[in-house]
Protein backbone atom coordinates (compact mmCIF):
# COMPACT_ATOMS: atom_id res chain seq x y z
CA UNK A 1 0.00 0.00 0.00
CA UNK A 2 1.40 3.50 -1.12
CA UNK A 3 2.60 5.33 2.44
CA UNK A 4 -0.10 8.41 1.53
CA UNK A 5 -2.58 5.63 1.63
CA UNK A 6 -1.44 4.52 4.62
CA UNK A 7 -1.17 7.42 6.71
CA UNK A 8 -4.43 8.39 5.45
CA UNK A 9 -5.68 5.03 6.78
CA UNK A 10 -3.82 5.23 10.33
CA UNK A 11 -5.76 9.26 10.38
CA UNK A 12 -9.26 7.91 9.65
CA UNK A 13 -8.45 5.71 12.64
CA UNK A 14 -7.69 2.10 10.96
CA UNK A 15 -5.60 -0.21 13.35
CA UNK A 16 -2.05 -0.77 11.92
CA UNK A 17 -1.83 -3.94 9.73
CA UNK A 18 -0.15 -6.15 12.56
CA UNK A 19 -3.55 -5.89 14.53
CA UNK A 20 -5.27 -7.53 11.33
CA UNK A 21 -3.19 -10.69 11.67
CA UNK A 22 -3.12 -10.37 15.77
CA UNK A 23 -3.03 -13.77 17.60
CA UNK A 24 -6.75 -14.85 17.83
CA UNK A 25 -6.83 -16.56 21.30
CA UNK A 26 -9.47 -14.38 22.43
CA UNK A 27 -11.69 -15.45 19.35
CA UNK A 28 -13.88 -18.08 19.47
CA UNK A 29 -15.24 -20.34 16.88
CA UNK A 30 -16.61 -17.90 14.60
CA UNK A 31 -14.55 -15.23 15.67
CA UNK A 32 -16.60 -13.73 18.46
CA UNK A 33 -15.18 -12.12 21.16
CA UNK A 34 -14.73 -14.71 24.27
CA UNK A 35 -16.15 -13.82 27.80
CA UNK A 36 -12.68 -13.16 29.16
CA UNK A 37 -12.14 -10.94 26.27
CA UNK A 38 -15.11 -8.99 26.36
CA UNK A 39 -14.39 -8.30 30.25
CA UNK A 40 -11.56 -7.14 29.32
CA UNK A 41 -12.54 -4.54 26.68
CA UNK A 42 -12.86 -1.00 28.07
CA UNK A 43 -16.34 0.98 27.99
CA UNK A 44 -15.78 3.10 24.86
CA UNK A 45 -17.52 6.26 23.23
CA UNK A 46 -20.28 5.44 20.32
CA UNK A 47 -18.92 5.15 16.93
CA UNK A 48 -19.18 8.21 14.32
CA UNK A 49 -21.73 7.80 12.21
CA UNK A 50 -19.62 6.85 8.80
CA UNK A 51 -20.21 8.62 5.09
CA UNK A 52 -19.43 7.46 1.85
CA UNK A 53 -16.71 9.88 1.59
CA UNK A 54 -15.11 8.44 4.95
CA UNK A 55 -14.34 4.67 2.77
CA UNK A 56 -12.22 6.37 0.51
CA UNK A 57 -8.84 7.11 0.24
CA UNK A 58 -5.85 10.25 -1.00
CA UNK A 59 -5.44 7.24 -4.27
CA UNK A 60 -6.26 9.27 -7.79
CA UNK A 61 -8.69 6.79 -9.30
CA UNK A 62 -7.00 5.55 -12.58
CA UNK A 63 -10.34 4.16 -14.54
CA UNK A 64 -10.63 5.83 -17.91
CA UNK A 65 -12.99 9.12 -17.85
CA UNK A 66 -16.81 7.35 -18.48
CA UNK A 67 -15.82 4.31 -17.18
CA UNK A 68 -18.78 2.05 -15.33
CA UNK A 69 -16.55 1.06 -12.43
CA UNK A 70 -16.82 4.66 -10.90
CA UNK A 71 -20.79 3.85 -10.79
CA UNK A 72 -19.44 0.32 -8.73
CA UNK A 73 -16.82 1.95 -6.71
CA UNK A 74 -19.54 4.72 -5.58
CA UNK A 75 -22.28 2.13 -4.72
CA UNK A 76 -19.92 -0.15 -3.08
CA UNK A 77 -18.82 3.18 -0.66
CA UNK A 78 -22.94 4.31 -0.04
CA UNK A 79 -23.68 0.48 1.23
CA UNK A 80 -20.72 0.22 3.48
CA UNK A 81 -21.36 3.73 4.82
CA UNK A 82 -25.70 3.13 5.09
CA UNK A 83 -24.66 -0.46 7.09
CA UNK A 84 -22.08 1.12 9.14
CA UNK A 85 -19.32 -1.34 8.14
CA UNK A 86 -16.15 -1.41 10.58
CA UNK A 87 -13.15 -0.45 8.10
CA UNK A 88 -10.35 -1.93 10.52
CA UNK A 89 -12.60 -5.18 9.95
CA UNK A 90 -13.30 -5.13 6.44
CA UNK A 91 -10.67 -6.68 3.40
CA UNK A 92 -10.73 -5.72 -0.04
CA UNK A 93 -9.23 -8.30 -2.44
CA UNK A 94 -8.48 -8.10 -5.96
CA UNK A 95 -6.44 -10.30 -8.55
CA UNK A 96 -5.63 -8.58 -12.07
CA UNK A 97 -7.28 -6.08 -14.35
CA UNK A 98 -8.61 -2.31 -14.37
CA UNK A 99 -11.30 -3.85 -11.68
CA UNK A 100 -8.63 -4.96 -9.29
CA UNK A 101 -7.94 -1.23 -8.53
CA UNK A 102 -10.83 -1.39 -6.20
CA UNK A 103 -8.96 -2.05 -2.94
CA UNK A 104 -6.57 1.33 -3.83
CA UNK A 105 -9.36 3.41 -3.67
CA UNK A 106 -11.39 2.45 -0.69
CA UNK A 107 -10.20 3.35 3.31
CA UNK A 108 -10.31 -0.50 3.89
CA UNK A 109 -7.41 -3.21 4.37
CA UNK A 110 -6.75 -4.77 1.18
CA UNK A 111 -4.33 -6.97 -0.67
CA UNK A 112 -3.66 -6.77 -4.86
CA UNK A 113 -2.98 -10.02 -5.23
CA UNK A 114 -2.03 -12.16 -8.07
CA UNK A 115 -3.95 -12.63 -11.55
CA UNK A 116 -7.04 -15.30 -11.05
CA UNK A 117 -6.39 -16.04 -7.11
CA UNK A 118 -8.17 -13.33 -4.90
CA UNK A 119 -10.55 -16.47 -3.67
CA UNK A 120 -7.34 -18.51 -2.42
CA UNK A 121 -6.11 -15.45 -1.08
CA UNK A 122 -9.71 -14.97 0.80
CA UNK A 123 -10.27 -18.56 1.71
CA UNK A 124 -6.95 -18.21 3.94
CA UNK A 125 -7.63 -15.07 5.45
CA UNK A 126 -11.24 -15.65 6.10
CA UNK A 127 -9.79 -19.68 7.87
CA UNK A 128 -7.18 -17.41 9.95
CA UNK A 129 -9.51 -14.28 10.84
CA UNK A 130 -13.35 -15.50 9.76
CA UNK A 131 -14.48 -12.14 12.04
CA UNK A 132 -13.12 -9.97 8.87
CA UNK A 133 -15.57 -8.74 6.18
CA UNK A 134 -14.37 -10.04 3.05
CA UNK A 135 -14.88 -8.59 -0.15
CA UNK A 136 -13.46 -9.91 -3.91
CA UNK A 137 -13.39 -7.48 -6.94
CA UNK A 138 -12.72 -9.27 -9.94
CA UNK A 139 -13.90 -9.09 -14.11
CA UNK A 140 -14.46 -11.65 -16.08
CA UNK A 141 -11.44 -12.51 -17.22
CA UNK A 142 -9.35 -12.63 -14.13
CA UNK A 143 -12.25 -14.30 -12.25
CA UNK A 144 -13.90 -16.53 -15.72
CA UNK A 145 -10.40 -17.77 -17.52
CA UNK A 146 -7.12 -17.98 -15.52
CA UNK A 147 -9.04 -18.12 -12.54
CA UNK A 148 -12.16 -19.95 -13.32
CA UNK A 149 -11.64 -23.09 -10.94
CA UNK A 150 -10.86 -20.46 -7.97
CA UNK A 151 -13.77 -18.74 -8.51
CA UNK A 152 -16.29 -22.73 -9.08
CA UNK A 153 -14.27 -23.75 -5.52
CA UNK A 154 -14.37 -20.48 -3.14
CA UNK A 155 -18.54 -20.47 -4.37
CA UNK A 156 -19.09 -24.38 -4.33
CA UNK A 157 -17.68 -24.31 -0.49
CA UNK A 158 -19.42 -21.25 0.53
CA UNK A 159 -16.74 -19.42 2.43
CA UNK A 160 -18.45 -16.30 3.09
CA UNK A 161 -17.27 -13.86 0.62
CA UNK A 162 -18.50 -11.03 -1.40
CA UNK A 163 -17.65 -11.28 -5.00
CA UNK A 164 -18.15 -8.07 -7.47
CA UNK A 165 -17.64 -9.65 -10.55
CA UNK A 166 -16.92 -6.50 -13.43
CA UNK A 167 -18.18 -8.13 -16.35
CA UNK A 168 -17.54 -6.03 -19.60
CA UNK A 169 -16.79 -8.62 -21.98
CA UNK A 170 -13.22 -7.73 -23.02
CA UNK A 171 -10.16 -7.47 -21.57
CA UNK A 172 -9.32 -3.63 -21.12
CA UNK A 173 -6.26 -3.71 -18.82
CA UNK A 174 -4.39 -5.22 -21.92
CA UNK A 175 -6.33 -2.90 -24.83
CA UNK A 176 -9.39 -5.16 -26.31
CA UNK A 177 -8.54 -8.80 -26.41
CA UNK A 178 -12.00 -11.07 -26.16
CA UNK A 179 -12.79 -12.69 -22.95
CA UNK A 180 -14.53 -15.54 -21.48
CA UNK A 181 -17.85 -13.67 -21.87
CA UNK A 182 -17.69 -12.13 -25.05
CA UNK A 183 -19.92 -12.72 -27.81
CA UNK A 184 -19.57 -15.88 -30.10
CA UNK A 185 -18.15 -13.95 -33.38
CA UNK A 186 -17.31 -10.66 -30.98
CA UNK A 187 -14.17 -9.23 -33.50
CA UNK A 188 -11.41 -7.99 -31.75
CA UNK A 189 -7.55 -7.36 -31.34
CA UNK A 190 -6.97 -10.80 -30.57
CA UNK A 191 -10.15 -12.23 -33.02
CA UNK A 192 -10.36 -10.20 -36.17
CA UNK A 193 -12.53 -12.67 -37.88
CA UNK A 194 -14.60 -13.00 -35.17
CA UNK A 195 -14.26 -15.17 -31.40
CA UNK A 196 -14.93 -19.53 -32.18
CA UNK A 197 -15.92 -19.60 -28.50
CA UNK A 198 -19.27 -19.50 -27.26
CA UNK A 199 -19.70 -16.92 -23.90
CA UNK A 200 -19.70 -18.52 -20.52
CA UNK A 201 -22.14 -17.31 -18.65
CA UNK A 202 -20.86 -16.28 -14.75
CA UNK A 203 -24.16 -16.72 -12.92
CA UNK A 204 -24.64 -20.28 -14.52
CA UNK A 205 -21.01 -21.24 -13.54
CA UNK A 206 -22.54 -19.85 -9.59
CA UNK A 207 -25.43 -21.49 -9.59
CA UNK A 208 -24.25 -24.85 -10.89
CA UNK A 209 -21.50 -24.36 -8.07
CA UNK A 210 -24.48 -24.45 -5.27
CA UNK A 211 -24.39 -20.39 -4.81
CA UNK A 212 -26.45 -19.81 -1.61
CA UNK A 213 -26.19 -16.12 -3.24
CA UNK A 214 -25.87 -15.22 -7.20
CA UNK A 215 -27.52 -12.01 -8.51
CA UNK A 216 -27.00 -9.35 -11.21
CA UNK A 217 -27.14 -5.49 -11.73
CA UNK A 218 -25.70 -2.94 -14.24
CA UNK A 219 -23.34 0.13 -13.78
CA UNK A 220 -25.34 2.88 -14.36
CA UNK A 221 -28.57 1.61 -12.76
CA UNK A 222 -27.50 3.10 -9.10
CA UNK A 223 -30.58 2.66 -7.11
CA UNK A 224 -30.88 -1.01 -8.54
CA UNK A 225 -26.96 -1.55 -7.71
CA UNK A 226 -27.01 -0.13 -4.33
CA UNK A 227 -30.17 -2.34 -3.81
CA UNK A 228 -28.32 -5.43 -4.80
CA UNK A 229 -25.07 -4.76 -3.10
CA UNK A 230 -26.86 -3.95 0.07
CA UNK A 231 -28.57 -7.05 -0.11
CA UNK A 232 -25.36 -9.15 -0.78
CA UNK A 233 -23.57 -7.56 1.75
CA UNK A 234 -26.05 -9.15 4.66
CA UNK A 235 -25.31 -12.62 3.45
CA UNK A 236 -24.14 -15.03 5.23
CA UNK A 237 -22.33 -16.74 2.69
CA UNK A 238 -20.67 -16.64 -0.28
CA UNK A 239 -22.28 -14.23 -2.23
CA UNK A 240 -22.19 -13.38 -6.54
CA UNK A 241 -22.90 -10.08 -7.63
CA UNK A 242 -22.41 -9.88 -11.70
CA UNK A 243 -22.75 -6.30 -12.90
CA UNK A 244 -22.56 -5.15 -16.29
CA UNK A 245 -19.85 -2.65 -16.62
CA UNK A 246 -19.10 -0.73 -19.65
CA UNK A 247 -15.94 -0.52 -20.93
CA UNK A 248 -15.70 3.02 -22.74
CA UNK A 249 -12.76 2.73 -24.51
CA UNK A 250 -12.45 -1.23 -25.62
CA UNK A 251 -15.96 -2.26 -25.65
CA UNK A 252 -18.55 0.65 -25.66
CA UNK A 253 -21.90 0.04 -26.14
CA UNK A 254 -21.87 -3.42 -24.82
CA UNK A 255 -25.04 -3.03 -22.61
CA UNK A 256 -26.61 -0.25 -24.92
CA UNK A 257 -29.74 -3.22 -24.90
CA UNK A 258 -30.13 -3.10 -21.51
CA UNK A 259 -29.63 0.69 -20.31
CA UNK A 260 -31.14 2.51 -23.18
CA UNK A 261 -34.58 3.98 -22.43
CA UNK A 262 -36.33 2.80 -25.71
CA UNK A 263 -35.09 -0.91 -25.54
CA UNK A 264 -34.45 -1.67 -22.14
CA UNK A 265 -37.68 -2.45 -20.76
CA UNK A 266 -38.19 -5.16 -23.45
CA UNK A 267 -34.73 -6.60 -23.15
CA UNK A 268 -34.21 -7.16 -19.08
CA UNK A 269 -36.84 -7.86 -16.46
CA UNK A 270 -36.83 -7.05 -13.16
CA UNK A 271 -37.02 -9.66 -10.56
CA UNK A 272 -38.79 -8.99 -7.30
CA UNK A 273 -39.05 -11.65 -4.91
CA UNK A 274 -42.97 -13.38 -4.76
CA UNK A 275 -43.98 -11.42 -8.03
CA UNK A 276 -44.67 -12.71 -11.40
CA UNK A 277 -42.43 -12.19 -13.96
CA UNK A 278 -43.82 -9.48 -16.10
CA UNK A 279 -41.98 -6.79 -18.34
CA UNK A 280 -42.50 -4.67 -21.05
CA UNK A 281 -43.04 -0.46 -21.88
CA UNK A 282 -46.57 -0.99 -20.77
CA UNK A 283 -46.14 -4.22 -18.63
CA UNK A 284 -47.77 -6.26 -20.90
CA UNK A 285 -45.66 -9.28 -21.29
CA UNK A 286 -44.78 -11.96 -19.25
CA UNK A 287 -42.48 -15.34 -19.01
CA UNK A 288 -44.27 -18.78 -18.78
CA UNK A 289 -42.68 -21.72 -18.04
CA UNK A 290 -43.69 -24.14 -20.50
CA UNK A 291 -41.72 -27.56 -20.27
CA UNK A 292 -38.84 -26.36 -18.30
CA UNK A 293 -38.65 -23.63 -21.09
CA UNK A 294 -38.98 -20.15 -20.50
CA UNK A 295 -41.23 -18.20 -22.99
CA UNK A 296 -42.93 -15.00 -24.01
CA UNK A 297 -46.02 -14.42 -23.72
CA UNK A 298 -48.98 -11.47 -24.15
CA UNK A 299 -50.66 -10.99 -21.01
CA UNK A 300 -53.70 -9.86 -23.18
CA UNK A 301 -54.40 -13.74 -24.11
CA UNK A 302 -52.38 -15.09 -21.03
CA UNK A 303 -53.35 -15.10 -17.34
CA UNK A 304 -51.03 -13.66 -14.82
CA UNK A 305 -51.41 -17.21 -12.99
CA UNK A 306 -49.96 -18.66 -15.72
CA UNK A 307 -46.72 -17.10 -15.53
CA UNK A 308 -43.61 -17.85 -13.74
CA UNK A 309 -43.59 -16.16 -9.97
CA UNK A 310 -40.55 -15.62 -8.76
CA UNK A 311 -38.53 -17.22 -5.59
CA UNK A 312 -35.07 -16.68 -3.96
CA UNK A 313 -35.51 -19.60 -2.34
CA UNK A 314 -36.30 -21.89 -5.31
CA UNK A 315 -34.53 -25.12 -6.15
CA UNK A 316 -30.96 -24.29 -8.45
CA UNK A 317 -32.75 -25.42 -11.66
CA UNK A 318 -34.88 -22.74 -11.65
CA UNK A 319 -32.29 -19.68 -10.94
CA UNK A 320 -30.52 -21.26 -13.26
CA UNK A 321 -32.97 -21.14 -16.39
CA UNK A 322 -33.25 -17.85 -15.39
CA UNK A 323 -28.86 -17.19 -15.79
CA UNK A 324 -29.24 -18.61 -19.28
CA UNK A 325 -31.71 -16.28 -20.28
CA UNK A 326 -30.26 -13.77 -23.10
CA UNK A 327 -31.18 -11.58 -25.82
CA UNK A 328 -32.45 -11.13 -28.23
CA UNK A 329 -34.50 -14.02 -27.60
CA UNK A 330 -35.68 -13.41 -24.17
CA UNK A 331 -35.60 -10.14 -21.68
CA UNK A 332 -32.50 -10.52 -19.12
CA UNK A 333 -33.16 -11.29 -15.53
CA UNK A 334 -31.63 -7.99 -13.18
CA UNK A 335 -31.97 -8.69 -9.31
CA UNK A 336 -31.50 -11.42 -6.79
CA UNK A 337 -31.88 -14.77 -9.01
CA UNK A 338 -30.75 -17.08 -5.98
CA UNK A 339 -30.68 -16.36 -1.87
CA UNK A 340 -30.44 -19.51 0.49
CA UNK A 341 -28.70 -20.42 3.63
CA UNK A 342 -26.25 -23.02 3.92
CA UNK A 343 -23.65 -23.96 6.22
CA UNK A 344 -20.28 -21.97 5.78
CA UNK A 345 -16.99 -23.51 4.91
CA UNK A 346 -14.84 -21.41 7.56
CA UNK A 347 -17.93 -22.68 10.40
CA UNK A 348 -17.21 -26.59 9.33
CA UNK A 349 -13.44 -26.23 8.78
CA UNK A 350 -12.77 -24.00 11.94
CA UNK A 351 -14.95 -27.23 14.12
CA UNK A 352 -12.59 -29.66 13.00
CA UNK A 353 -9.54 -28.06 13.86
CA UNK A 354 -11.14 -27.43 17.41
CA UNK A 355 -12.60 -30.62 17.94
CA UNK A 356 -8.28 -32.19 16.57
CA UNK A 357 -6.94 -30.12 19.44
CA UNK A 358 -9.48 -30.97 22.05
CA UNK A 359 -8.67 -34.90 21.30
CA UNK A 360 -4.77 -34.79 20.48
CA UNK A 361 -3.84 -31.30 21.68
CA UNK A 362 -2.90 -28.52 20.40
CA UNK A 363 0.65 -30.03 18.60
CA UNK A 364 3.99 -29.26 17.71
CA UNK A 365 5.02 -28.39 14.48
CA UNK A 366 8.56 -29.47 14.74
CA UNK A 367 7.74 -32.72 16.27
CA UNK A 368 5.72 -32.96 12.88
CA UNK A 369 8.74 -32.18 10.86
CA UNK A 370 10.75 -34.44 12.55
CA UNK A 371 8.16 -37.28 13.19
CA UNK A 372 8.72 -40.74 11.78
CA UNK A 373 7.02 -39.92 8.21
CA UNK A 374 10.80 -39.80 7.38
CA UNK A 375 13.38 -41.27 4.67
CA UNK A 376 16.85 -40.95 4.19
CA UNK A 377 18.30 -40.59 0.77
CA UNK A 378 21.68 -42.49 0.21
Amino acid sequence: MPASAAEAKRSMGVPPVSLLFANEKNHGRDGHATKENEMSVAPTSPLPVLKPADYATDQDVRWCPGCGDYSILMQTKKVLAKLGVDRSKTVFISGIGCSSRFPYYLNTYGFHSIHGRAPTFATGLKLARPELNLWIATGDGDALSIGGNHFLHVIRRNLDVKILLFNNRIYGLTKGQYSPTSEHGKKTKSTPMGAPDYPIRPLSIAIAAGATFAARSIDVDVKHLEYVLERAAKHVGTAVVEIYQNCNIFNDGAFDYATDKTTKSDTTIYLEQGKPLVFGKNADKGIRLREMNPEIVDLASTAKDDLLVHNEQAQPAVPFLLSRMRQPDLPEPMGILRSVEKERYVSVVRAQNEDAVAKQGIGDIQQLLDGPETWTVA
